[in-house]
């Protein structure tokens, strides 16, 4: 008699849309500024309009999808422009705000004293940073005050294996920043550095874009990736941005 197949669940890993940060960032950039003009703490920075309508028209991708791959579970970093993406997404799917899971652990990564920098800014106000970043390179650079890379990868292995270990049937949406993203494809698809930094390189993660995974339930619980860089035709109907997140400098 044939075994019957394993459950499988579904993770996609989200970047949140576009942020009132992400269009300021730009501004200033463009007018060479050194210094974003934020007036709130980057934790509070909430969506753009357009970002508003990026995360309605994934909810939609998603709600369209099959029972067998349609989200069921949401867990959001608890930075404002991560958790209002997140909430869009609850109302498309039908899952009670009140059920999205908060976890800290997929905050944006912190900049430290170069926050709200733009490159040019670090350059001028911290040369022998911008210097040692040059030199050691993003993934293991650590900003006073801040984190590497390194250090983001480390938060987020205990919630890998918290999904391994408590939901490997379900069908989670982790809704978290760009770096977030990167750092759940450096450790789901088993990378170095070199690998991660070239995918990297490839431009800015889409706003309201995500990596999938399909979950085999084992043992061992296992990830294979379907999308690394999914954009829905939903999506583009609205706009996709693809804007680095704040600060610009050391991401």
């Amino acid at each position: 008699m044939a075994k019957s197949p394993q459950p499988q669940g579904k993770l996609y890993v989200v970047r949140h849309g576009q942020s009132a940060g992400n269009v300021l960032r730009d501004h200033a950039e463009a007018n060479g500024k050194d210094l974003i003009a934020l007036n709130n703490r980057d934790a509070d920075t909430p969506l753009s309009p357009l970002g508003k309508a990026q995360a309605d028209a994934l909810g939609e991708w998603f709600a369209a999808l099959p029972d067998s791959v349609r989200p069921d579970t949401i867990l959001s970093s608890p930075f404002i422009r991560a958790h209002e993406t997140a909430a869009i997404l609850a109302k498309k799917l039908g899952v009670a705000e009140a059920a999205i899971e908060v976890d800290e652990r997929l905050r944006e990564k912190e900049f430290g004293i170069l926050d709200r920098y733009t490159r040019k800014g670090i350059e001028n106000k911290y040369p022998e940073l911008a210097a040692q970043r040059s030199m050691v390179g993003k993934f293991y650079f650590r900003p006073p005050g801040g984190e590497s890379w390194c250090d983001v990868i480390l938060r987020l292995r205990s919630v890998i294996d918290g999904i391994r270990l408590t939901r490997p049937d379900c069908r989670v949406v982790v809704v978290g920043h760009q770096v977030i993203v990167n750092c759940f494809r450096y450790l789901l698809e088993n990378m170095r550095e070199d690998d991660i930094l070239a995918i990297d390189a490839e431009g800015d993660f889409p706003n309201c874009g995500y990596a999938e995974y399909d979950v085999q339930k084992g043992p061992p619980v296992t990830f294979t990736l379907r999308h690394g860089r999914f954009v829905a035709p939903t999506l583009e109907a609205v706009d996709v941005t693809t804007e680095s997140d704040v600060p610009a400098g050391p991401r």
